[in-house]
């Protein structure tokens, strides 16, 4: 019954996206990030191309779409295919070909509905529908996952979609902290009390979840960006006593193994996880002075570990998106991967500048400026997290720069309008 619903879903969807693409958009973030035919297992559905088949959809309906939306040229797109040039390059000189071909793969597919979003999505309401989608398809996990950490008292691991980017309880740990703040851009733009304390109490379960997860990365993460969230705010006091509630309430239900394991943050000395990562991070240094182009995409295996580790019989996941691609795609690929970080943080604020300074301030204008601020609290989540998660491959980061992207040239027909406007004033 879950297989047939999911099927009639996707069936409408891919329906719809032939009509107008940006539900072709919708639709393949939907896929990537809450994976539902992964929730059923011994269906037929399972093991479907769902997302391969929604960007074929998609990329169809953007071809033969005549009302093409305006879209201004922007160096981000480039930046994103010098990174795939660069990542196929390095894929090419991998020390394991198979394996490094494996992610490539996966990695052109997210990156080409990055730009196809960016194609497709300029107008508000198409936006905001986009951050919905991602936001309740990742949410959804925090959702059910903070229920189970308050019945279960923080017993057990909260954990993601089988088969997913964010599977293990670190990596949902970091994607929830992610959508927070975009719950919280959403919460803003609605004045039904309905929609408010659905999102309120989503958000709320989302950070039950985040202790759930037991990960001393995604703690570390929720302390900076709720940190940089209240200085980012203009409700401050509002913000500050959320954070208070949230800390009285789920902090004492939380069992005693949850504190040691945080309070082990201080002596990662002593923690074989913590010191198997630095091994793995040495490992990433070593091969990247060796090699210009890095080892290749999943170069972390025992033969490169036995020649450039310190310590070759502990072969441990390099759990860190600065040290993952600085092993796998050299110091070039690193300088790209920041140069997108950078791109997602100037763009922002290039964002926010200029939706301040247009002349016809209203409500059409001052949601660019809460989105944008928003998605910089959920970059410094994601760098934050990141340093000690591999997740440098993974959908939302990309998304973010294209939800930034769609926001300046929003801003630029807003704008180009705004002076046809006064030109017809001045000429009339």
């Amino acid at each position: 019954m879950k297989a047939l619903l999911i099927l009639t879903i996707f069936t409408l969807g891919i329906l719809k996206a032939l009509q107008m693409p940006h539900f072709g958009v919708y639709l393949m973030s939907w896929i990537s990030y809450m994976n539902p035919h992964r929730m059923v297992p011994w269906s037929f559905i399972y093991s479907l191309p769902l997302a391969a088949i929604a960007f074929a959809v998609t990329l169809v309906g953007y071809i033969f779409y005549k009302d093409k939306p305006k879209k201004w040229f922007d160096s981000s797109i480039l930046l994103l295919i010098a990174l795939l040039i660069w990542g196929g390059i390095c894929a090419s000189n991998a020390i394991y070909p198979e394996f490094a071909s494996i992610e490539l793969i996966r990695f052109i597919k997210i990156q080409l509905s990055i730009i196809l979003t960016i194609l497709i999505i300029n107008k508000k309401q198409q936006l905001l529908f986009l951050v919905w989608v991602i936001f309740l398809s990742i949410g959804f996990f925090g959702i059910k996952g903070g229920a189970f950490t308050i019945m279960t008292a923080g017993s057990y691991l909260v954990w993601g979609p089988a088969g997913s980017f964010i599977q293990g309880n670190n990596e949902l740990g970091l994607a929830l902290l992610m959508v927070l703040p975009l719950g919280y851009f959403l919460y803003q733009q609605y004045e039904n009390i309905w929609v408010k304390r659905f999102i309120i109490i989503s958000m709320l379960l989302i950070i039950a979840s985040v202790l759930g997860t037991h990960s001393r990365g995604a703690l570390l993460a929720l302390i900076a960006s709720g940190t940089f969230l209240w200085f980012k705010s203009r409700s401050k006091l509002p913000i500050a006593l959320f954070a208070l509630v949230c800390i009285l309430a789920a902090l004492p239900m939380m069992p005693q193994s949850w504190f040691d394991r945080m309070a082990s943050i201080q002596t990662y000395e002593q923690d074989a996880s913590a010191m198997g990562r630095i091994n793995a991070w040495s490992v990433a240094i070593n091969v990247a002075n060796d090699r210009l182009t890095g080892g290749g995409y999943n170069m972390f295996q025992q033969g490169v570990f036995n020649i450039y580790a310190p310590n070759p019989l502990d072969v441990h996941d390099v759990h860190s998106i600065y040290f993952e691609v600085l092993g796998e795609m050299g110091y070039p690929g690193l300088i790209l991967f920041l140069l997108v970080l950078a791109n997602i943080w100037f763009g922002a604020k290039k964002n926010i500048r200029q939706s301040n300074e247009l002349k016809n301030k209203t409500s059409e204008h001052i949601w660019v400026a809460q989105l944008n601020r928003m998605l910089q609290v959920s970059l410094i989540a994601y760098m934050t997290g990141g340093a000690f998660l591999g997740l440098a491959y993974w959908d939302l980061p990309y998304h973010l720069l294209a939800l930034i992207v769609c926001c300046k040239n929003y801003l630029h027909n807003s704008k180009s309008s705004e002076m046809k406007f006064e030109k017809a004033l001045t000429s009339g």
